[in-house]
């Protein structure tokens, strides 16, 4: 019960903030409820990313301490339980919910924020737009030296997700060898072919003059590597990409420099480890939340929210670091979450050997 209580107090809190924010949009869009009942149920996988680790450390003090308080904890001790044995149905209730998490961390919340975007400008102009397009994209093939340009792209859409392009095909010098105009593409996953409408083709010289030109309607083009996801992909926010995307465009545009890829690295191991976080909380508050003694109550309370506020903020530190390509990817998504794993096992096992940590003494400090 104190976990559904945090959860929905977390997501209704949300829910007020953000919905006064972006009252004027709906009211200037003449928003109604389905619309608006839409725009939130696809936010809400992201906000319980944030809601789910932080109501379980809340929900767990809050039971535990109740548990000390009323001496159940001294009670289950002194009947032979230990403390592993004590909190070992809350590590499993940890572990389905890292599955929980991992479910909407893989593509439903990193799509969220994209999908906020592109609502609230829909609901502003009053239309709504299938898919998001990118303007006036430039994407160089460099395994088979290609240059795209477009004058639009739609990734998501199946009828010629592309306007206006012009493909140029170089040689191993550099040299332009051919040209295609069209005024659209299309792709044909199932055959790996590339549809050109309204389309002109031109075969080149050396020099660059013109030693033969096709016009046709129709104009299709076959053994090309490039899909119209991976031509968009070179640009898009790697915080927006689900994990099966964030795979696709490293294997894809492995040939980029280091520090291209390194946001797509940091948040690729970032989707990974994210889950973790509320294992962290756990183990945190459940080494902090039993206490033998009603003093020591609130010090276990500060201690456990203090030290996972401060994870969240250091994994932000981190994260950003490896974007920068300061660390390893690994080392950015990783290092804050073993170490506070590692802090929350010793303050288990302080609590495992009947220890106050109040009356924890280290060595050198008075």
């Amino acid at each position: 019960m104190p976990f559904f209580y945090c959860i929905t107090g977390f997501v209704a809190i949300w829910f007020i903030f953000d919905f006064s924010d972006n009252i004027p949009e709906f009211l200037q869009g003449k928003a109604g409820l389905p619309v608006i009942f839409r725009y939130y149920w696809s936010q809400l996988p992201a906000i319980l990313l944030l809601a789910l680790p932080a109501g379980t450390i809340l929900a767990l003090l809050y039971s535990l301490t109740m548990m000390s308080r009323s001496n159940e904890i001294i009670s289950m001790l002194t009947a032979g339980r230990s403390v592993i044995r004590i909190l070992t149905p809350l590590f499993l209730v940890g572990l389905l919910l890292v599955g929980v998490i991992t479910y909407f961390n893989w593509s439903s919340a990193p799509h969220a924020e994209r999908i906020k975007k592109q609502m609230l400008n829909d609901i502003k102009k009053g239309t709504h737009t299938q898919t998001d397009g990118i303007a006036g994209h430039m994407f160089r093939n460099r395994e088979q030296r290609r240059l795209w340009f477009m004058c639009h792209i739609y990734p998501e859409r199946e009828e010629d997700p592309i306007d206006n392009v012009q493909v140029i095909q170089q040689n191993k010098n550099n040299e332009i060898t051919s040209e295609w105009f069209a005024n659209a593409a299309s792709y044909d996953p199932t055959r790996q072919v590339w549809i050109f409408k309204n389309a002109r083709y031109v075969e080149l010289d050396p020099r660059g003059n013109i030693l033969k030109s096709v016009d046709s309607n129709r104009m299709e083009v076959s053994h090309w590597n490039e899909t119209p996801w991976r031509i968009a992909s070179s640009v898009m926010n790697p915080d927006y990409l689900s994990v099966p995307e964030l795979r696709e465009y490293l294997v894809y545009n492995k040939d980029f420099p280091k520090r291209r890829l390194a946001p797509y690295r940091t948040h690729l191991e970032y989707r990974y480890s994210l889950p973790w976080q509320v294992m962290v909380a756990v183990t945190l508050g459940g080494s902090l939340g039993i206490v033998y003694s009603r003093r020591g109550i609130l010090g276990g309370v500060a201690a456990a929210l203090g030290l996972f506020f401060t994870l969240i903020f250091v994994d932000k530190v981190f994260i950003a670091l490896g974007k920068g390509n300061h660390i390893n990817p690994f080392v950015a998504a990783w290092t804050p979450l073993i170490i506070y794993l590692l802090i929350g096992c010793w303050l288990l096992w302080i609590r495992s050997t009947s220890r106050d940590l109040s009356k924890l003494k280290i060595p050198g400090l008075s």
